[in-house]
């Protein structure tokens, strides 16, 4: 009969990852929630560049995920 393994390890590696996580995504939210430090006047499409590279960067972490996009099975 196997012995059950003990994950102890691996739980409060996977826990202390998921705080990462946690607090990368409530930063930026909080970014996103001050219009990435930007005002509305000062808006271009520098901002809109820089907007779309994070949400690339951003939509390959969902798809990864969620089994999206090039992750779907």
């Amino acid at each position: 009969m196997r012995k059950p393994t003990d994950n102890r390890q691996a739980l409060l590696a996977f826990v202390a990852k998921k705080g990462e996580i946690d607090g990368m995504l409530e930063r930026l939210q909080a970014l996103s929630d001050e219009l990435f430090n930007c005002t509305p006047d000062e808006i271009n499409w520098g901002h809109v560049g820089t907007l779309g590279h994070y949400a690339e960067l951003l939509k390959r972490i969902t798809d990864a995920a969620f089994k999206e996009g090039e992750h779907a099975e």
